[in-house]
């Protein structure tokens, strides 16, 4: 992975300080987004991101009765050249997270600063570079790619939008130089998606998403739908795609292994907020909150030995309603350390008291009362 400057591998805290850019004019963003950045500097900066969807009732006359809040406040930094994991079961608001970074929908509440500007209201010519510059790899790799157009007009259709980066002589080189990048024929320039296999199409989609010489990819998912040893390819190829393009990656899985091998810091989500954030070894050997610990003993351990003495955390009901989450804690209904105050008072996201005089990897931001260390086998 890509080496990291000291204060993004010292990642606690989880945010930083805006340096906002205060752009008059499209011109004027545009112009800020092809500034170079300070050392150190994140070039992502998320704050308080909130998306409610709304819950109508009727037919002809709509009246709004509640919201699904899908995402409900989450903040973190994003720095250039890092892997930021985020995991979390199905329905917790990952791939919404990354639809709010792209703006593919439009956030209800909060700021997202990509190297010091607020995105979340751009449009017009602003927002095109910014989609230039964040690019997303999508999970599925049979129904992100159109099967009516040829390898070649996918991988070179940014180029359509984006004029500027290839003059049109030079595009159908550029698409297969992308190709061989990704470890394809660039022969296979003619092809239709159906003729590959479902590994080489989310190579066809990574290389549509490098067209651009982005800086920041967001990746949801990607490797979700694929065979374990091709899962193990394409992650192969982002990290060696990473190294050479000094790319940023928001990685969105589920699978605990995988994100593991490819993050630097690694962000659990629950219920629309955010559970736990560090490094990837103060997540996964010393996590501190009850819902992190409870996945990480889900995990499959190969080890016979290893697995005699394990303990298996078993979570009781199920996950509430986001349109209808409980009160304080939002992990509190499945939690065994519940106590009346989970009930009243919700949780920051911070270095609990206890390990904020030690320099225990354990010193990490955890959004729990009562957060502490736990044996578990570790995940590898």
């Amino acid at each position: 992975m890509a080496e990291l400057d000291k204060k993004s591998v010292d990642a606690t805290p989880n945010v930083t300080e805006v340096a906002t850019v205060n752009a008059g004019s499209e011109t004027e963003s545009v112009t800020a987004f092809d500034a170079p950045l300070s050392q150190g500097e994140p070039i992502l900066q998320v704050r308080n991101l909130v998306k409610h969807f709304p819950l109508t009732q009727g037919i002809l006359f709509k009246k709004q009765v509640g919201a699904v809040k899908a995402v409900d406040g989450i903040s973190f930094d994003l720095y250039r050249g890092e892997t930021l994991g985020i995991v979390g079961e199905s329905g917790c608001g990952k791939s919404t997270v990354a639809k709010l970074l792209m703006t593919l929908e439009r956030a209800t509440a909060g700021e997202v600063f990509y190297k010091g500007q607020d995105i979340t209201k751009l449009s017009g010519r602003a927002l095109k570079a910014v989609r230039r510059n964040i690019q997303m790899v999508f999970q599925d790799p049979y129904t992100s790619l159109n099967p009516r157009m040829t390898v070649g007009d996918i991988i070179g259709e940014p180029y359509e939008i984006h004029p500027e980066v290839a003059p049109k002589g030079s595009r159908r080189q550029k698409v297969q130089d992308l190709l061989d990048v990704v470890g394809l024929n660039p022969e296979y320039i003619n092809r239709y998606p159906h003729q590959f296999s479902g590994g080489q199409r989310q190579r066809i989609g990574i290389a549509r998403g490098l067209a651009l010489n982005p800086e920041i990819i967001v990746a949801d998912e990607p490797v979700s739908a694929l065979d374990v040893s091709v899962q193990a390819q394409v992650i192969n190829l982002m990290e060696k795609l990473q190294d050479e393009f000094n790319l940023s990656y928001l990685f969105i899985a589920h699978d605990l292994s995988i994100v593991r091998h490819i993050s630097d810091r690694v962000g659990v989500m629950y219920l629309g907020k955010m559970a736990e954030i560090g490094t990837d070894t103060q997540i996964y050997d010393y996590p501190t909150h009850p819902y992190t610990q409870a996945l990480l003993s889900a995990v499959p351990v190969p080890d016979p030995s290893a697995r005699e003495g394990r303990e298996r955390i078993i979570l009781s009901g199920d996950v509430p309603s986001p349109a209808n989450p409980p009160s304080g804690c939002r992990f509190r209904t499945r939690c065994w350390k519940a106590q009346d105050k989970c009930a009243t008072e919700v949780p920051l996201l911070a270095i609990p008291e206890r390990f904020k005089a030690s320099e225990t990897p354990a010193a990490h931001e955890s959004a729990c009362h009562f957060a502490e260390e736990k044996d578990i086998v570790h995940v590898a």
